[in-house]
């Protein structure tokens, strides 16, 4: 095989105790993991917006972003869950360009992934240190979950690992709401076999051990858009894809079938200034419709401190180097505007 072994990997548990999560941060987390869970019970009204941008390369601009939102969520919160996106891992469809800052914690130098993943989980604690909102993050590698298992309240499965078995699995044995996003393909039907996968109890090999799951009942749908066979982007956040997944949900039967919309990647076209209009439509949408009012739980929306995006050499602080994202001030306008939609529907 043709692998050169370049440096031991820390255990997780080596990682954790150099960077553990105080008591008194472990009982934030816990407030917020169940006011999340009741919101996928339904013993909450609130909305959930998975907002921020989309991917975290740079502590201090993630860390100003994150501050500003835990403002913002003062303001909305009888409303709104307000989940920062700290994307810490990046799915490159060609396999170049940055692979996010578990790879390369510093954009400008070589990857080193024992330092990336001690940038990941510093960047996650203070996050939770300094705002008290824990956060959502992609579970790229699903080997790597245990590195911040303690910190996040969210995750996401990608469009590019929703069909695969490790993904499934592992999502069985999270306590936290994992999106599971429809394939690049469109195929729902694929994103309905993943929650279902993820809902029921495993055996499997795990890191280095045989483990068993007992299922993730809040394993849920994220619709993202869809690419077809001419590379045009399709989208699937109109009333009636909206509708049909409904459907096709209560057919299996499945545990608290919660529908969350992004609104941006295919959605939008990577047009990221859509974002707005395209939350507005679904939460019409959702106000024209019952059984969406009670699926329907949350938005993803791509935004960080300046909007547009830059190379990876860019200089422009908050400025995604990989998707173009919305910038603070429209971002900040959409939440309040949401925040009010969601009242007007109680």
């Amino acid at each position: 095989m043709s692998f050169e072994r370049m440096q031991k990997i820390p255990s997780a548990d080596e990682i954790i105790r150099q960077m553990p999560l105080d008591d008194e941060l472990r009982r934030m987390k816990a407030r917020r993991d169940e006011e999340i869970r009741a919101l996928f019970t339904r013993t909450s009204n609130k909305f959930l917006v998975i907002i921020g941008p989309c991917s975290a390369d740079d502590e201090g601009a993630v860390c100003e972003y994150a501050g500003r939102l835990a403002a913002l969520q003062q303001k909305v919160s009888g409303e709104l869950i307000l989940v920062p996106r700290v994307y810490t891992n990046k799915p490159r469809t060609s396999g170049a360009g940055y692979k996010g800052m578990v790879h390369q914690p510093n954009p400008q130098e070589e990857p080193n992934i024992v330092e990336g993943i001690r940038a990941i989980r510093r960047l996650h604690l203070r996050v939770v240190r300094e705002t008290g909102l824990t956060a959502a993050d992609e579970m790229l590698y699903p080997g790597n979950y245990p590195y911040l298992a303690d910190l996040l309240s969210y995750v996401a499965i990608g469009a590019r690992s929703v069909e695969n078995q490790e993904h499934r699995l592992t999502v069985s044995g999270l306590d936290i709401p994992t999106g599971m996003k429809n394939p690049t393909s469109g195929d729902v039907t694929v994103m309905l076999n993943s929650i279902q996968a993820a809902q029921l109890p495993h055996v499997f090999s795990y890191n280095g051990y045989e483990v068993r799951t007992p299922g993730n009942p809040f394993a849920h749908g994220i619709l993202r858009g869809a690419v077809n066979q001419y590379g045009q982007s399709v989208p699937n956040y109109h009333y009636e894809n909206l509708t049909r997944l409904a459907e096709q949900y209560r057919k299996r039967k499945l545990s608290y079938p919660t529908i969350i919309v992004d609104t941006n990647h295919a959605n939008s076209d990577k047009q990221f200034d859509q974002q707005p209009r395209i939350a507005r439509e679904v939460m019409h949408s959702v106000g024209a419709s019952p059984v969406l009012r009670e699926m329907v739980r949350g938005l993803m929306i791509e935004s960080y401190l300046v909007e547009g995006a830059q190379a990876m050499d860019g200089r422009i602080f908050g400025r995604s180097i990989t998707d173009p994202c919305l910038g603070w001030e429209d971002s900040e306008r959409l939440v309040l505007e949401l925040a009010e939609m969601v009242a007007r529907m109680h």
